[in-house]
């Protein structure tokens, strides 16, 4: 059974087409890569996804919910317990120390766990870091806020745009065994937008996102 399914997706911006004819199902525990040029609409594609961003044409649904027949609260609330989002630009919130960020989508389900974030600081290699704002952080660091922010409630779907884009191969090869290590044994399924070449080979099936379409 797929955990993910989208079917004859179109995306326009004005006059311009990012994409059409997408179709693509991801089953539950599953590794997918999704590479192409820069500008055919990756990201954008992830963020249809997660339902952040609306589409012109196709379905979207996770889980058997049909994300497009959603209203925007009934979204937020899907992504809430079902997605979590690896962003390119992290979308920390500075107010908040880096246990706060992390701890954010366990505080919004009413599951405030302490030691489950101080458990996923450590497994990005972040421990004794929690009580840092996020501007005394590198960009690497911001990274691995966001990427522990992302696995700390067991999501059902991992979304991830480039998240070893700015770490050394070194953290970049530990960050993706640890994303895997969730695919694993949680069954979540893992949809990764990537350029590195070393990322892609790790996963279950490669997809290649042009203009006219997605295609192994």
């Amino acid at each position: 059974m797929s955990l993910v399914q989208v079917r004859g997706l179109a995306k326009r911006y004005g006059d311009s087409t990012v994409f059409e004819q997408v179709s693509l199902t991801v089953a539950p525990g599953e590794f997918v890569a999704i590479v192409g040029e820069s500008g055919v609409g990756k990201s954008t594609l992830l963020n249809c996804l997660a339902g952040l961003d609306d589409w012109d044409r196709g379905t979207v649904s996770l889980g058997g919910v049909d994300i497009g027949a959603l209203d925007e609260t009934g979204r937020a609330l899907l992504r809430r317990e079902q997605t979590g989002f690896v962003f390119q630009a992290f979308h920390v919130l500075p107010h908040l120390d880096v246990a706060q960020n992390v701890g954010l989508p366990l505080l919004l389900l009413g599951r405030p766990d302490a030691a489950r974030v101080a458990a996923m600081l450590d497994a990005v290699g972040l421990a004794g870091l929690g009580g840092r704002l996020p501007q005394q952080l590198s960009g690497g660091q911001l990274q691995r806020v966001a990427i522990a922010r992302a696995l700390v409630h067991r999501p059902a779907l991992l979304l991830a745009d480039e998240p070893t884009g700015n770490l050394d191969p070194g953290t970049a090869a530990r960050i993706l065994d640890l994303l895997l290590a969730q695919t694993r044994e949680h069954g979540s399924a893992l949809v990764l937008v990537t350029h590195s070449e070393a990322a892609a080979a790790r996963a279950d099936r490669v997809l290649h996102l042009t203009a006219d379409g997605i295609r192994a």
